[in-house]
C-alpha cells in the first residue's frame, strides 16, 4: 500500500515536469515546478468517511429533538404522567425538597432540600422564601452540570400563587431551566 503511494506521487511529480518543460518553452520562469510540486493530491482522510452502521450512544438523544416516546397515562390521573423530566416541589413545615424524576424511574434523578448541612447552615430559616429560592439555585446548578435544562413542572394549583413558590420558580429560571417541555412530535413512517 506504501509502494503504491509513492510510485503514485512519483507519477505525479514526473507529469508536473514535464508540463513544466513545455510551459518552460514559452518564457515562463522556473516557478512553475515549486508551484507544482506544492499542490499534493488530495485524498479521502479517515475521519471524514460516513459510517453506514451508525449506533447512538446517547440514550437522552431522542428525548432533547423530542422524538422518544412519553408515556401518556390516564387523562384522569394527577399528575399527568407525560413527560420526559417532572419536577416536584414540596414544603413541610420544617424542610423545603425539590426533586427531579424521570419517566422511567421511581427514584429521583436529582434532589435538592434543606436538610442538607450545606444549605441549612447559610440560612437562617429552612422553610421560609429565601430558603425556598435558596433550594431552587442550588437544584438549577445541579441540573444544569447533569444536562437536564427542561422539565415539567406543575404545582398544586391552590398553592402556585405562594410566594415561596414563585420564588422557586423565578430561581429555576434564572438558572437557566425551562420548566416546560417540548411537545412530542411524531415522525410518519
Amino acid at each position: 500500500m506504501a509502494l503504491g503511494e509513492i510510485s503514485r506521487s512519483v507519477r505525479t511529480l514526473l507529469g508536473q515536469i514535464q508540463q513544466c518543460r513545455l510551459i518552460a518553452h514559452t518564457n515562463h520562469s522556473a516557478r512553475c515546478l515549486s508551484q507544482a510540486a506544492s499542490k499534493p493530491e488530495p485524498k479521502a482522510n479517515e475521519n471524514e468517511t460516513v459510517n453506514p452502521s451508525f449506533v447512538n450512544r446517547n440514550p437522552r438523544n431522542l428525548e432533547q429533538m423530542a422524538l422518544a416516546v412519553k408515556d401518556r397515562g390516564w387523562k384522569t390521573s394527577w399528575p399527568h404522567q407525560e413527560f420526559y423530566h417532572r419536577l416536584v416541589f414540596s414544603r413541610t413545615q420544617h424542610h423545603v425538597t425539590a426533586e427531579v424524576f424521570s419517566s422511567s424511574s421511581p427514584v429521583p434523578v436529582l434532589s435538592c432540600s434543606t436538610k442538607e448541612w450545606a444549605i441549612k447552615k447559610e440560612l437562617a430559616s429552612t422553610n421560609c422564601v429565601a430558603a425556598c429560592q435558596a433550594v431552587g439555585d442550588v437544584l438549577a446548578h445541579r441540573c444544569q452540570q447533569a444536562g437536564i435544562t427542561r422539565m415539567v413542572y406543575r404545582a398544586i394549583p391552590w398553592t402556585f400563587r405562594s410566594d415561596a413558590v414563585q420564588a422557586f420558580r423565578a430561581a429555576m429560571k434564572g438558572g437557566g431551566i425551562t420548566l416546560s417541555e417540548p411537545r412530542r412530535k411524531y415522525v410518519g413512517t
